[in-house]
């Protein structure tokens, strides 16, 4: 499929791809392509959906502190990085 950006870089999406993927996309830029990836209404219901029943017993608030952890240590390691890529 091939969609070109109206004056104002609008895209837009036919109707059967907003119906089988919805109207919230996560738009992420790649070194050589951008992609849209559809957003679930309630991204926890989409994750539970994805996974079953494994994080059953866990509490939200548990989940969201540990991905912010995670999130805190990549940034934390790609500052590390680019502060030694200028050292060198």
């Amino acid at each position: 499929m091939s969609k070109s950006a109206d004056e104002r870089g609008r895209i837009y999406l036919p109707k059967d791809v907003r119906e089988r993927f919805g109207d919230r996309y996560r738009i992420v830029e790649l070194p050589s392509h951008v992609a849209l990836f559809p957003v679930d209404e309630d991204p926890l219901e989409g994750l539970r959906a994805a996974v079953g029943d494994t994080f059953v017993e866990t509490d939200t608030d548990d989940l969201k502190t540990d991905a912010r952890e995670a999130i805190s240590r990549e940034v934390q390691a790609e500052a590390d990085a680019r502060s030694q890529d200028g050292e060198e």
